[in-house]
Parts: structure tokens; sequence; C-alpha cells
């Protein structure tokens, strides 16, 4: 599985973006993908989730981001209004192939979200 993640940005505090996370496989067959963000020294953040059957679950809500998928694209969305200079991290979309399994198996490279005040 291959992931790539793109979409990112240079924005301004209360724009919008949307990050998109191709998969180079059916993502019926990917029990789960996320997106996680890395912002400048903080630990790596879960923001969102979404499976293969279309249960969504936001691990960090914050009612700005939400996360969509087009089954017909393999591609998960991640949308994103109202940004803030706390936004600012890259952005990475991962995977979860199998339902025996808890740990994300495959990362996309990561896309750069800055938001500036």
């Amino acid at each position: 599985v291959q992931l790539q993640a793109s979409g990112g940005g240079n924005v301004r505090a209360g724009e919008s973006l949307t990050l998109s996370c191709a998969a180079s496989v059916n993502i019926y067959s990917i029990n789960k993908i996320g997106w996680y963000r890395e912002a400048p020294g903080k630990q790596r953040s879960l923001i969102a989730t979404i499976t293969a059957g279309g249960d969504i679950n936001y691990v960090e809500y914050n009612g700005r981001f939400t996360i969509t998928r087009d089954v017909s694209k393999n591609t998960v969305y991640l949308h994103m209004n109202s940004l803030k200079p706390d936004d600012t991290a890259v952005y990475r979309c991962a995977a979860i192939r199998s339902p025996n399994s808890r740990k994300y198996d495959y990362w996309g490279q990561g896309t750069e979200v800055t938001v500036s005040s």
C-alpha cells in the first residue's frame, strides 16, 4: 500500500484547506485510514480516522476538521476550516491494512501546512 498526501500550503488564519490522501489500492481493502499531524516541538497526534465501512472517529475533535472519502478515487480527505496558527504542522495519512491489527503499517510522506496570523 502506498499513500500519497497532498494539498498542504501556506494560508492565513481563518482560511481553509483540503488535504488529500490517495491510496494505491482500493480503500475498501484498507481497514482504517487516519490523518496525523506533527507540529513543531510537539508529539505526533492522531486527528481522525475512517474505516473501510465508513465509520468515522474524531480523535482530536475541534469542530473545524472533517474527514471524508471518495471511494471511486481511493482517496481520503481532511477538510480543514477556520485554520489557526496552531494548526501549523506536517500532516500525514496512515493506514492499517488488516482488521486484526491496531498498528498503522503504511504512511504517506506528509504534506506541510503553515498558517500565518
